[in-house]
């Protein structure tokens, strides 16, 4: 049965990420990404390993990020990432106030963009925004 909690080890998410072949970093800067989230969900399977996550970054502001929806090869298409997207989207409905009005960011993985669609979210460039951009700094 997989569970959904709180709670991720640095080792763990780095773990994740080497999965999906994303960059590796220090583990301190893991250890502050899972700190300084605002939510954090952790999916583990059977044997308690960890098989997925998710991180949202909001400062309860209008401006809020999701970031690394990872969801291990061997568990995708199994409905585990969209769980992980609408809990994030959840979460800010419940913890906004009312008339607040949020805007979900997100950078998907390149050939993700239908996962995200499904989902809502708009690609850009579009009628109403420019490409989205990014840079390493280090």
């Amino acid at each position: 049965m997989i569970r959904y909690e709180k709670d991720i080890t640095p080792e763990e998410y780095l773990e994740l990420r080497r999965q999906v072949g994303w960059m590796e970093f220090p583990l301190e800067e893991a250890k502050n990404c899972i700190e300084n989230a605002y939510m954090i969900t952790c999916v583990r399977n059977e044997e308690g390993r960890c098989i997925g996550v998710v991180r949202l970054l909001w400062d309860g502001g209008y401006v809020a990020f999701l970031s690394d929806v990872i969801v291990d090869p061997a568990y995708q298409r199994q409905g585990i990432g969209r769980t992980l997207v609408e809990a994030v989207m959840n979460r800010i409905k419940e913890d906004s106030k009312p008339g607040y009005k949020v805007k979900l960011n997100l950078n998907s993985a390149k050939g993700k963009e239908p996962f995200y669609e499904k989902l809502g979210f708009k690609i850009r460039p579009n009628e109403e925004a420019g490409a989205g951009m990014d840079q390493w700094l280090l």
